[in-house]
């Protein structure tokens, strides 16, 4: 009974994780009546089908996919194209305002000019005697006819360099199209790459932990129902035998041959019985919850385990096989911790990439509307450029050193972790191998006292029947054998328990 007991506390312990999954159930519309027969390989298919979490990690192992092609093009050149409108209240003015009112009225002011110095010049040579007054007169009047037209032919000319020089910026349309392609950044490009392959390559790993984890939780929950089961089996078994043995005893005590005492302590031993029968159907029934629970079926599923009614189960014996295995490339917490340590030293390239040189190819075309190609034309009006840019830092108060000091810092505390887990997860393997070993040992044991268990018992009720031997030494020998077997059962389940720990920790859990 202790043995019952046992087990229906880790089952209840359970209990918290199983409320969530009943209330669940109450809402199914139907539940499945038609029972399905279920072997570890199939409960170990549906469930990484239907788990959730594996499911969520299909999707990272996407995203970081598509994070590794996007920094590849970085290596490629990249195109952009800006375009924009803007109006001003304002143009731009070339000439001042001075300089506008000079050539506008050019002719104006280089006529009157000539025609007061050709009017002084006119009455110096009248006063000399050398021309006469009249032909003064007349010399005036035909610069004055000639001076119009020229002054105002001037004039022209000066307001249409005027004109010639206005921008009209109010209204400006621009556009531009830029080319730039990386030629050397330092190996940032290069480290970020390597970084999102490591990226990748630990959304793998994590997904494969989780895939090893949901087996070794289906694993053990179906070898539990297994265990159950049997458990169930013989305790109806052992019921059976007392309720056999009440029935004799008080068939006895009727015919005078046994005391009330004796059959007082029968019908305790029966409801021992009845209890710890129950016990085992409500750890079976919650244990069967869990397993479908992990497998993705309603939890109030009817299954039968393709191992539960086999009389013994089949171990194995010999653990060669598992000799010349080795956690170090199997193990994914390991790659992970590799990844950390690799995803490091990347960090540090790229972070002393900061501080090093940049060179870039730079080329494109620009377009605006006015366009200054041909003085200041209302019209759309471009041409290409080609050019490189350098970017050297040359003083940061060696803020670049401390950073390359503090990335390898991190990397070596990483590599530090990694060693630390190889250590403990070889030692793992080697407490593994051993409680195989156990295990194994224990089994043989086991089996061994379930014999003589049962010969006892044989001889007991023989004994009985004779009337050379009390019931409660009959008692005993039921006892015993249901004690023995239950011992062989544990036995079994352990050594495949203990298997599955080893291959666990081997990382061949598939």
């Amino acid at each position: 009974m202790t043995n019952f007991a046992k087990i229906f506390n880790i089952i209840m312990n359970n209990m918290n994780k199983l409320l969530s999954v009943i209330a669940i159930a109450t809402l199914s519309v139907l539940p499945m009546n038609a029972q399905q027969i279920l072997s570890l390989d199939s409960c170990r298919a549906m469930a990484l089908r239907n788990n959730k979490q594996l499911n969520a990690s299909k999707l990272k192992q996407e995203a970081a996919l598509n994070a590794r092609k996007a920094m590849r093009t970085k290596y490629l050149p990249k195109l952009t194209v800006l375009g924009g409108y803007e109006y001003f209240s304002k143009e731009v003015s070339i000439l001042n305002n001075d300089q506008k009112s000079a050539l506008s009225n050019l002719g104006t002011n280089t006529v009157g000019a000539v025609g007061q110095g050709a009017s002084e010049t006119l009455t110096k040579l009248v006063q000399g005697g050398v021309i006469s007054y009249q032909t003064a007169k007349d010399l005036g009047g035909l610069l004055n006819t000639f001076g119009s037209s020229i002054a105002q032919s001037l004039n022209e000319a000066g307001q249409g360099v005027v004109d010639a020089f206005r921008t009209d910026t109010h209204n400006v349309f621009a556009g531009s199209a830029v080319v730039t392609q990386p030629i050397y950044m330092g190996g940032a490009i290069i480290a970020a790459n390597k970084m999102a392959d490591i990226t990748e390559q630990m959304a793998a790993n994590e997904y494969e932990g989780k895939v090893q984890g949901t087996l070794y939780q289906i694993d053990e929950t179906y070898w539990l129902v297994v265990s159950l089961k049997q458990k169930k089996e013989l305790a109806e078994s052992y019921r059976d035998l007392i309720q056999t043995l009440n029935t004799d005893v008080h068939k006895l005590i009727d015919e005078g041959l046994a005391t009330r005492a004796d059959g007082l302590k029968v019908d305790v031993k029966v409801n021992e019985a009845d209890m710890a029968l129950t016990m085992v159907e409500d750890g079976l029934s919650l244990a069967k919850m869990l397993l479908c629970q992990l497998c993705g079926l309603p939890v109030e599923s009817e299954i039968i385990l393709a191992d539960e009614n086999k009389e013994s189960l089949s171990v194995i014996e010999n653990n060669e096989i598992y000799d010349g295995l080795s956690p170090e490339g199997n193990r994914s917490e390991l790659r992970l911790l590799q990844n950390a340590v690799d995803l490091s030293k990347q960090g540090t390239k790229l972070v002393r990439a900061a501080y090093l040189p940049q060179v870039l190819l730079t080329g494109g075309y620009m377009i605006s509307n006015p366009n200054v190609l041909n003085g200041f034309q209302k019209k759309f009006g471009g041409m290409w450029n080609v050019g490189v840019t350098v970017r050297i830092p040359v003083w940061n108060w060696m803020e670049g050193m401390y950073k390359v000091r503090a990335g390898k810092a991190a990397t070596q505390i990483a590599q530090v972790e990694l060693n630390d887990a190889s250590e403990k997860i070889n030692l793992q393997v080697s407490q593994s191998r051993y409680k195989v070993k156990e295990a194994n040992k224990r089994l043989t044991m086991a089996t061994k006292n379930l014999s003589n268990a049962e010969e006892n018992l044989r001889c007991a009720n023989v004994g009985f029947r004779e009337g050379v031997m009390q019931s409660t030494e009959v008692m005993a020998a039921q006892t015993a054998w249901q004690q023995a077997k239950s011992q062989k059962i544990d036995a079994e389940i352990g050594v495949k328990l203990a298997e599955v720990n080893m291959r666990k920790s081997l990382g061949v859990l598939y």
